[in-house]
């Protein structure tokens, strides 16, 4: 499982998260949600020891993710899809970090495989669309066969047929038992494979609750909809109509 404990990061007088606290359970996809700078990314990166925290706590499995003896065993990660060498094949990307952690060639072969990559396993990755990276990136995720997954919107850039893929895989994964913490702002997406969703802003833990749970509290009936009364103040970013209100109705 993953835990987050009074979660704080600064930079400088900036504060990216604050005070953040929840957790991701076995056998659970949990939503990860919030406006464009609400800390999600930081957050992870906090999880996974890119970043190291002004105070509190992130662990996995109770450890913090630098003290895991072997990561990919025990974490598959996908933050950015772009981060692999764009003149490298996909095999080769894969096989590299597989030679880190003694996984065998034939695990390589499998990812490919789950991931549908065959017919572009030996292709650069820099040829790749935005979808081909996307199932790189979680090819990569994969090749430890971790008990817990991290990945940062996983289906962007893929294909409707791509898109229900990754739902039928995160929600497989959980049925087996791992944790899975998924970050997307395709609300209708996290509404059909998130069991539970954590939405922050500001740095700041907004709900932590079943989707259902969630969605009833709406006036919308949506998880859309209770995403929006939720995060209403703590949009950073936000865009104006021709009338001069802003998205949300209110003046500039």
């Amino acid at each position: 499982m993953i835990q987050v404990e009074a979660l704080t990061k600064r930079y400088g007088t900036t504060t990216a998260v604050d005070g953040l606290s929840f957790s991701a359970l076995p056998g659970t996809v949990t939503g990860f949600l919030g406006p464009n700078g609400a800390g999600k990314s930081t957050t992870m990166r906090l999880i996974v020891g890119l970043e190291r925290p002004t105070s509190g706590t992130a662990t996995v499995d109770g450890h913090r993710y630098a003290d895991l003896p072997a990561p990919l065993h025990s974490v598959g990660v996908m933050l950015d899809a772009r981060s692999v060498h764009p003149g490298r094949t996909a095999y080769r990307h894969l096989l590299a970090h597989a030679r880190t952690h003694g996984i065998s060639t034939a695990r390589v072969r499998e990812v490919i495989e789950m991931t549908g990559l065959e017919s572009v396993a030996r292709r650069r990755a820099g040829t790749f669309s935005l979808g081909m990276g996307q199932r790189l990136g979680i090819a990569t995720a994969l090749l430890g066969d971790p008990q817990t997954l991290i990945l940062d919107e996983p289906v962007n850039g893929l294909d409707p047929d791509g898109v229900l893929w990754v739902r039928r895989l995160v929600r497989d994964l959980a049925a087996e038992g791992r944790t899975v913490l998924l970050s997307s702002h395709l609300m209708h997406e996290l509404a059909l494979c998130a069991d539970r969703v954590v939405i922050i802003g500001k740095g700041r833990l907004l709900a932590d609750a079943p989707v259902q749970e969630i969605v009833e509290r709406s006036a919308g009936g949506s998880l859309e909809e209770a995403y929006l009364e939720l995060t209403a103040g703590s949009v950073e970013y936000r865009g104006c109509a021709a009338d001069g209100t802003t998205a949300s109705g209110g003046s500039r």
